[in-house]
C-alpha cells in the first residue's frame, strides 16, 4: 500500500490523533486538558465513549475506579488560595462539575456586600453582551 493511513483518516480523527501525541508527548495537566477539548470538538460522543473505554480497558481495576471517581465526582472544596487568587480559581473551575461551579458562585455573589453584587452583577451583564 502506498498511501500512508494518516492520508486515508477523517480530517477530525488526524487532528484528535495528533493531540494524542502531543498529549502523552508533554505528559502534563494543561495539555491533557487541552486534548480533553479537542476531542470534545472533533470527536462524536460515541467516538469519545469508545476512547474512553478503550483507556479504561487498559487500567487495572483500582486505576480505573480511581480515575472514574475523579472524573464524574467533581472538584469537591475549592483550597484555599494564598497569591494567586484568579489564577486558583480558574483552576478549580476548569476541574469542577457545572452543579460545583453553579453552587460556590452563588454562594460567593450572596456573600458580597450589596454594593460589590452590583458591580459584580453589571460585569457579567458586559460580558454576557459581549
Amino acid at each position: 500500500m502506498s498511501d500512508s493511513y494518516s492520508k486515508l483518516m477523517k480530517r477530525p480523527h488526524l487532528g484528535a490523533s495528533r493531540m494524542l501525541g502531543y498529549a502523552l508527548t508533554a505528559h502534563d495537566y494543561e495539555t491533557w486538558e487541552s486534548a480533553s477539548a479537542v476531542w470534545q470538538a472533533r470527536l462524536t460522543p460515541e467516538e469519545n465513549a469508545a476512547l474512553a473505554w478503550a483507556a479504561m480497558k487498559a487500567l487495572d481495576a483500582d486505576q480505573g475506579l480511581m480515575v472514574a471517581e475523579t472524573v464524574l465526582t467533581g472538584a469537591g472544596m475549592p483550597l484555599p488560595t494564598f497569591f494567586r487568587p484568579m489564577s486558583d480559581a480558574a483552576f478549580w473551575a476548569s476541574i469542577a462539575n457545572p452543579d460545583e461551579i453553579d453552587a460556590y458562585a452563588l454562594a460567593c455573589v450572596r456573600a458580597m456586600a450589596p454594593h460589590r453584587q452590583t458591580a459584580f452583577l453589571d460585569y457579567m451583564k458586559e460580558q454576557v453582551a459581549a
